[in-house]
């Protein structure tokens, strides 16, 4: 191949696997260093894009049997974002993936770089069945505790998607069983191995980190734009100095709402 070593570097970023084994093939003779090293570069990214796809492959695939044992093939994957932080609603996701059309990069999202997120969420927004994210607010939290917000969520996502006219066959639930629907399917880790709940879980990570960016306007001083409402050293610094916001969840704040001793 009568190439420089730039041009068949270039040739071989661009190259997919099929192209790649020809390159390969047709470079074997080739023993320039800058030639050797492009090779392998490209090796180890086709590599890592062929073990990319077979894990989303996977996550599709345990999900499809999942519904086949329990005699359906419509699914609805849930995840909840932000159970914990002492700020903000809590955010539940729910996701029909159309199975036909893989998305690619859905994972747990918080296995999801930042700058990713987002360009994924917007996939899944566009090429999903239906999707829906349905909020409870710290007031409603502290009311009726975090076990009945989780299960009034899920509901109100289920109801959501059915109501746009798609009946899931089966809900895949990340975590423990909540009994909140006979339909009801409990995956452990579910969002690292379910592709319809780490589609879940990442549109409500970025819906919920968009209301917290919001709120960081409305209320500054506390950090919301970067802790997201959870209790960093700073935002814990901020309740004592500034003390209670309206969308502090007051039942995880009893540090900073009970009478002194002194």
């Amino acid at each position: 191949m009568d190439l420089t070593v730039p041009e068949i570097r270039r040739k071989l970023q661009e190259a997919d696997a099929t192209a790649f084994a020809v390159l390969e093939r047709s470079l074997v003779a080739d023993t320039r260093k800058g030639v050797r090293s492009a090779v392998e570069v490209a090796r180890r990214r086709i590599e890592a894009e062929q073990a990319e796809a077979a894990r989303l492959a996977g996550m599709y695939a345990f999900e499809r049997e999942l519904a086949a044992e329990r005699g359906g093939s419509v699914v609805i994957g849930l995840d909840e974002v932000g159970r914990g932080p002492l700020a903000g609603p809590l955010a539940v996701g729910g996701v029909v993936l159309d199975a036909d059309d893989p998305i690619s990069g859905l994972n747990d999202s918080k296995q999801v770089k930042p700058e990713d997120r987002e360009a994924i969420a917007d996939e899944i927004r566009r090429r999903a069945r239906a999707w829906t994210v349905q909020y409870v607010e710290p007031a409603e939290i502290d009311r009726v505790g975090m076990t009945a917000a989780l299960r009034g969520a899920f509901a109100a996502a289920i109801a959501a998607v059915e109501a746009g006219g798609i009946v899931p066959d089966v809900v895949l639930l990340d975590g423990n069983p909540l009994h909140l629907d006979p339909r009801e399917a409990n995956v452990v880790k579910g969002d690292g191995k379910c592709a319809s709940i780490a589609a879940a879980s990442l549109v409500a990570k970025v819906a919920r980190d968009h209301v917290m960016e919001q709120y960081a306007e409305q209320f500054p001083g506390y950090g919301f734009e970067s802790n997201k409402g959870y209790g960093s050293e700073g935002h814990m610094a901020a309740i004592r100095e500034r003390g209670l916001t309206p969308i502090h969840r007051r039942s995880f704040c009893s540090f900073a709402v009970q009478e002194s001793l002194f």
